[in-house]
Formats: structure tokens, sequence, C-alpha cells
């Protein structure tokens, strides 16, 4: 059996042998002691306790025999001392930090390495070149045929005077987000604000979370703030700074009272913030599927078939197995005439021909299903429905004509005799804009006049009588499935709390009864100004403690 007391006493010295208070025959007497001694004084009767750890032997333990765990004589001070409780802290927290998986990984880095990678220089250069890799990507295309780098970067005009081709597609900047560079840059700073949050933002909160009650007022009157109360009390002192939010705590004449914890924990969160956001946006790089399609009304396709990897970790689900059918292509227009809004009316079938989801998009309001989303990016015009001489109806198909500028033109062409397969064949050439009106010409090239889809006004041409039966729009689709969206919103929900959680200050106030003053002190990690004027505030609702004169006795 081993017992480990910690003995307190008025003025006593260091040195007095336990034996004049523990009879030789004791079990007590018997036991080893750890005693630590500090001399207060106070104006009231001297006295002392012991409180006794006591580990049980195995034996004992087998036996389940109970033994007291602390044996107080008398009512005294506190016997814990703030050098005591700091040691006790480091013990506790390393023993915690050691028991830690994660923490474990560390211990088994050189410190050295661990120096290096949370340097705060080397983590900023890392964000400046993750920031300019970011801006290159964006500069140049992304996943085009390596042809059109060829033309865009040739080697006997490089850009800048060395920039061609061969750097574009040997450095995989031609899928910038995904390419080794970029990633092992994410990796590097994730590795940087992992070494930072071990070697530096952990030891902080574990520093901030030791406390302990200050016995000199010396030690209290070398805080940031400090102040004396004369004629009050400690025990009131505690009861304001408990309305002002404090987690007060009350040993004896001590107080210690602190609040704001939660602002030394944020930058560890805006860390693990910044870790989501980056492994999100490499999930999203190497495991996501993305693919464009433009589809006639009518017409249906099959996802898997569209939806193309972007990366290693790209793993196909069952709902690629999943039929999209358009089933109306929609557009609405401005009284101007310009287009305001279109719309795409989809049906999604499965392997059974069962229709599982029907909605209508438009831009800003896509299609999800089964982590697949569907969004409306643009649109044009596949076939024009005529009748010729009455005959038909002839479905035209329409052809996109290049212009200069953002403006769409589509375009196609209705032979009026002979070989229509022939190079100097002649017919009707129509034209349009979208789908309110057909803009027609003759066989020269004359305009002939504008007629609107399905309006029964027929045209004649030089002998041939043409009338628009209806427009067939083409919705133009665009596919992806992204695992990392989830994961990169949650780091941004999280970076934005946390970030305003970093602005809480950390405040501390130990106190101290010496006599009938209160010698306060305090700090704050960051609310340099407010917090004094605080402290002023608080202090002046402490009410005085006033002595009663004794009555006369006649």
């Amino acid at each position: 059996m081993f017992l480990q007391a910690a003995l307190v006493m008025d003025s006593i010295k260091p040195t007095k042998p336990l034996s004049g208070f523990i009879p030789s025959n004791s079990f007590l007497g018997k036991s080893t002691f750890r005693t630590n001694f500090h001399s207060h004084i106070y104006n009231r009767n001297k006295s002392f306790r012991i409180v006794s750890e006591i580990k049980k032997t195995s034996k004992e333990l087998k036996n389940n025999k109970p033994i007291s765990k602390k044996i107080i004589l008398s009512e005294g001070a506190p016997s814990i001392s703030e050098e005591e409780n700091v040691k006790e802290s480091k013990t506790v927290n390393s023993s915690s930090v050691v028991g830690n998986p994660v923490f474990k990984y560390f211990k088994r880095v050189p410190r050295k390495v661990l120096s290096i990678l949370s340097n705060l220089p080397l983590a900023i250069g890392e964000m400046f070149a993750i920031a300019a890799l970011m801006a290159l990507g964006t500069a140049i295309d992304q996943g085009e045929a390596p042809e059109y780098y060829f033309k865009q970067y040739p080697e006997d005009n490089p850009v800048l005077g060395i920039f061609t081709w061969r750097w574009v597609l040997g450095l995989g900047f031609d899928h910038m987000f995904s390419s080794p560079i970029f990633l092992g840059m994410l990796v590097l700073l994730g590795a940087s604000l992992m070494a930072c949050t071990y070697t530096t933002q952990i030891p902080l909160v574990r520093v901030a979370r030791r406390w302990g009650f200050m016995h000199s007022a010396e030690a209290i009157r070398k805080q940031e703030y400090t102040d004396n109360l004369p004629q009050a009390s400690v025990r009131d002192l505690g009861v304001i700074l408990m309305g002002a939010g404090y987690e007060v705590f009350l040993k004896g004449p001590t107080l210690y009272a602190f609040k704001g914890m939660a602002g030394r924990f944020a930058p560890i969160g805006v860390h693990i913030a910044m870790l989501l956001i980056m492994a999100g946006g490499t999930l999203s790089a190497t495991g996501s599927f993305r693919g464009s399609v433009t589809v006639p009304q009518g017409l249906n396709f099959v996802m898997g078939d569209v939806l193309g990897p972007n990366g290693f970790l790209s793993k196909p689900t069952p709902a690629f197995n999943t039929e999209v059918h358009v089933n109306k292509f929609i557009m609405e227009y401005y009284n101007s005439g310009e287009i305001s809004q279109y719309r795409t009316d989809l049906s999604l079938f499965d392997l059974d021909g069962k229709e599982v989801m029907r909605k209508t998009i438009s831009v800003n309001d896509p299609l999800r299903y089964d982590g697949i989303t569907i969004y409306q990016t643009d649109w044009g015009i596949s076939a024009l429905q005529v009748l010729k001489n009455d005959e038909g109806p002839f479905n035209l198909a329409v052809a996109r004509l290049k212009l200069n500028g953002d403006k769409k033109l589509f375009g196609t062409f209705l032979p009026t005799g002979g070989n229509a397969d022939a190079p100097d064949v002649k017919g009707i050439s129509m034209l349009a804009r979208d789908l309110q009106s057909i803009i027609l010409y003759d066989e020269e090239g004359k305009f002939v006049g504008v007629r609107r889809p399905n309006s029964k006004l027929p045209i004649d041409i030089n002998g041939t009588k043409v009338e628009i039966v209806d427009a067939i729009g083409s919705t133009g689709l665009d596919l992806k499935t992204d695992p990392g969206v989830p994961v990169v919103y949650a780091g941004f929900g999280a970076l934005m709390l946390t970030t305003c959680i970093s602005y809480l200050s950390h405040s501390q106030i130990w106190a101290l009864q010496d006599g009938t003053t209160v010698v306060i002190g305090g700090k704050s990690n960051r609310a340099k100004i407010e917090f004094p004027e605080e402290m002023n505030r608080l202090l002046d609702q402490v009410p005085e403690i006033i002595n009663s004169p004794a009555p006369q006795q006649s």
C-alpha cells in the first residue's frame, strides 16, 4: 500500500516531522508520505489538513477492502498550490496526448521535419503557389484535345518566349486541378497545417486549459490588469463574475475565473476546415464524372454514355444505367423578343422502363438523382418541319452558323428542283435566331419574308409554296457526379463558423482575499482595450463590506 499526502499548515516549518501527529502504531505511520509545505499568514487560527491518495496493492484489490481516500484532520487553507496544479496538469495532458492515436503518428515524425513543415513563411508560400496554379488553370482551357494546344501554344511562337504545348501537356496543365503538381501542393499544404496544429495550436490550448489558484498577491499583481478592492469579499466578486458569463472556481480565499475558452480552440477548427476544403477539392478532381450532351426534343440518352471519369478514384454507380427522356423543350421571351429563360421537361427511367423521376429543369434549377446532377446549360435548334406544296411535313436538319460574338444563328436549306445532291442545287434558305420566327430567302438569296412556326400561313417563293409547321428545339445539358461537394460545403461552413469564434477573447481572472482586501489580476489574449474596461465595470458592482460598531455596554 502506498499513501501520498499533501500537508498544508499555517506558519509550520517544512522540516517538522509527522510523528508528533500520527501514532507510531497507526497504519499511517508505516506508510510513505510525499509532503509539500507552503506558508500563508491569515488573520485566523492556525490549522492544517492532510489529503491522502491511497493506492491499493494487488492483495487488497483481491480482498476488495474499502479504504478511505481522504483523511481530513481539520478545516484549513487550500492544500494545492499553483505549481502543483500545473505539474499535475502537465502529467494529465501528456498522458492524454500519448493515448491519442492521431498524436501517436506525429510522435514518430522527426521534430526537425515538423519544425520545417510548421514554418509560417513556408505555408504562405504554398498558398501562393496553389493560387498561382489555380490562376494558370483558369487561363489555360482545360480538357481540350492535344491538337488544340498544339495550335494555341506552338513551339515556333512560344507564349512569353518559353511557354509551349510541351509545358501544358508535360506538366498536366490541360487538367490542372487533377495534375500531380497541383495535388502535390495540396498535400504539402495539408501537411503544414497538421504540423502547425500539432506543434503550436494544440500546445497553446493545453496551456490555456491549465489553470490554478494563485496564493500570492505578488503573482496576481504581475498580470496585465490588476486592482485592489478594500472592504470586499472574494465570494461577492465570484457572484458578479458569474453574472458576466465567467466560469468561476473558489477555494478558500482564492478565486479563478475564465471565459471565452472556445476562442482558443478556433484556430484548430480553422485548420480542420481548410483540410476539409482541400480534401473535398481533391476528391472532386480525382473521383468525379462529367459530361455534356445536346438532345433534340423527343429523344433520350443513357447517363453512363455521357458521363466520363475525371480521375483514378472515379467509380460508376448503378444510377449510370438510368435513361433520360426529353419530353419537351420550352423557351420564354421578354416583350422585346430576347430570350429570358429556357426549360426542359425530363423523365428518368430505370432498367425496367419504370419512370422514377420527372422534373422540368431550368438555369439554376437542376435535377438531382442518386448523386447525379443534370444542369440546363445551353439550347439549340435541331430541325424545322415544313410543308412543300402541301406535301410533307419534311424534317430539315438545322446547323449552327459561325458568327462573331455570342449571338446564335441557325440555318437550313430546302431544295426546290433537280438533284438535291448536286453541288449547284438551287433552293430556299431559312435562317433562325430562336424558335419564334424563321427568315426565308429565295434561290437568288433575296429576302422574301418571315414566318412563325405553326402560324399556318404559307408563303409562295417563285412558285413553291412553303409552310413552317414547327421548329424543334434541342436542349444542352451538363451532367455531373461530384462526391467532394458535400465535403467542400462542410469545410466552408466550418471555416466561417470557426473564423467568427476565433474573435472571441479568452479572459482569465485571479483573486485573493488578503484580510479585508481582495487583490485582483487578469489578462486577455485579444481584448486588450475592452478587458480593462469590462473589469472596471464589474469591480464597481462588488458591494463594500461595512463593519457595524459594537454596541456600548451600559
